[in-house]
């Protein structure tokens, strides 16, 4: 009688034993699932670094259409004349005037800045004293001469008698140079000059429409 209770003892101690070492074999498999890395955050991070790639630059406009139109030359000497308007006046010893250069070429063309002005002995003669000198207060503008239009220039002339120490010379004109030229124009007006360069008997402002 006392065999009996000792035997279903053990066999519930097995049974309890069977099912504890069920659960930890199970148990383990599941928390290993969530703690591993999927695969799925390597790809999203190829697709990003990859995706600027795809991506075509933007192409440059050709140069030929980014080109500004090609503006009026400059006014040469050979396509002018000179001119003078003398109604000016004088006072103080000073005679004023207004240089005038006309377009006598068949293409517009464009006067900006200062003449270069000086008296000579003759048409082909060196120059008499000191140039003209530029007024500062003369404001610098486009001036643009369509074929037959002219540019005007303010001049003043101070007569050499002003200076006592002025070598006198017999000018035949004025020796004129266009902005930026190198050739010249001749303007016949009879001037007495000082030969000495340090007297200063002109001045000349810059170009402006007539």
């Amino acid at each position: 009688m006392r065999s009996q209770p000792t035997k279903n003892g053990f066999a519930i101690t097995t049974a309890v034993a069977a099912a504890a070492l069920l659960l930890t074999a199970c148990g383990p498999s599941q928390p290993q699932s969530q703690g591993t890395p999927g695969p799925a955050t390597l790809t999203t991070t190829t697709a990003a670094s990859s995706a600027p790639a795809s991506q075509s630059p933007t192409s440059a406009p050709p140069s030929s259409q980014s080109a500004a139109p090609a503006g009026p030359s400059r006014c040469k000497a050979a396509n002018l004349t000179v001119s003078q308007d003398a109604t000016g006046g004088g006072a103080a010893g000073s005679v004023y005037s207004q240089l005038i250069l006309t377009n006598s070429g068949a293409e517009p063309c464009l006067l900006r800045g200062f003449p270069g002005v000086s008296l000579t002995a003759d048409a082909n003669g060196e120059p008499l004293g000191a140039p003209a000198r530029q007024d500062g207060a003369s404001p610098v503008a486009d001036v643009l001469l369509a074929p037959g239009q002219a540019g005007a220039a303010d001049m003043r002339y101070t007569q050499a008698g002003n200076y006592p120490d002025c070598a006198t010379a017999q000018a035949a004109g004025y020796r004129v140079y266009p902005p930026e030229e190198t050739a010249s124009l001749f303007l016949a007006v009879p001037r007495t000059a000082c030969t000495d360069d340090s007297i200063e008997l002109l001045t000349i402002g810059a170009f402006h429409t007539r």
